[in-house]
């Protein structure tokens, strides 16, 4: 099965519209020195590009936006490429474009006329400024000065948004024809502290109730984190975005968990910057992603 076609949920991707405006480079793929494993490490979130479009538009402070980013934790997973598997990691800042939303989850009301794209029904995100061009940042306060460019609008979706997801689905599909298996880590971080939420686990497992990744797998993670000493949830309160929605199919061979990384364990989440404790927790992920590689090495074994 290829999944460069979308999945049934997802939009067809439009030709691009006619515009000078373009945005290059938008995520860093490294390749282990040899095609090992059928396992990518992806961090969609954890880029720090703010594109001069961006910061222009913007009413608050730039570190409003970067309290939101995952920061640092496509290094914390970057051990990943030693044990054989891939890792994708995104360029542009998550409030300008996000990763692991549909691109379907669009507010109109932010364009300055039709929205670039077909919008779906807006749901709980969309509303509260989450959707895939987000619109809120870390005091959930609004950060555009005006209403969007629809025309600069889609080239974010069509130069970022599209080009990193045909790359991984393309990366996935390539997996799966020669190995018949493929498994995708989304990996995250979540702030210490939510409102009217009771204290988070400083790990969530997202499998999407395991109809994105196999139980094996899903457990072997949870063990390994509990083993070196944290508390470990699934699926609440995040159990997995578009991301593992689009890629789980874990029946067909293709598995997708997302990793969710309390902030305080590593990070001053004010400064944005790494804390005492960052040393330690990239031992302790070395030793997941060295279980995980393991994992999928074993089920290469058996097939």
């Amino acid at each position: 099965m290829s999944l460069a076609a979308p999945l049934p949920s997802s939009p067809r991707i439009p030709e691009p519209a006619s515009s000078d405006i373009t945005y290059g480079a938008p995520y860093t793929y490294l390749a282990p020195a040899e095609d090992r494993l059928p396992l990518i490490f992806a961090s969609p979130h954890s880029g720090q590009h703010y594109p001069d479009s961006l910061r222009t538009a913007l009413c608050v402070p730039l570190i409003d936006l970067q309290r939101t980013e995952d920061a640092f934790v496509d290094d914390l997973f970057s051990s990943a490429v030693g044990r054989g598997a891939g890792l994708l990691t995104a360029r542009y800042a998550r409030t300008f474009v996000d990763l692991n939303r549909d691109p379907l989850e669009l507010d109109r009301r932010m364009f300055d006329g039709p929205p670039p794209r077909r919008c779906g029904i807006p749901g709980p995100r969309v509303e509260a400024g989450l959707g895939c061009l987000p619109k809120v940042g870390a005091r959930g306060q609004g950060f555009y000065r005006s209403q969007l460019d629809p025309v600069e609008a889609e080239a974010r979706l069509r130069d970022v948004h599209d080009a990193y997801h045909r790359h991984l689905s393309g990366e996935l599909a390539r997996l799966k024809d020669k190995h018949d298996m493929a498994y995708l880590v989304d990996c995250h971080s979540m702030p210490s502290r939510q409102p009217s939420r009771r204290p988070l686990a400083e790990i969530v497992l997202g499998d999407r109730f395991g109809s994105s990744c196999g139980g094996r797998l899903t457990s072997l993670i949870e063990k390994r984190f509990r083993r070196l000493g944290y508390s470990v949830a699934r699926n609440a309160p995040y159990a997995g975005g578009y991301t593992t929605l689009r890629y789980g199919r874990p029946l067909r061979g293709l598995h997708a968990i997302q990793i969710e990384i309390r902030r305080d364990l590593y990070m001053d989440e004010v400064r944005v910057q790494r804390s005492a404790g960052y040393s330690q927790l990239s031992r302790d992920i070395g030793e997941v992603v060295a279980d995980v590689a393991a994992f999928v090495k074993r089920q290469l074994s058996r097939a």
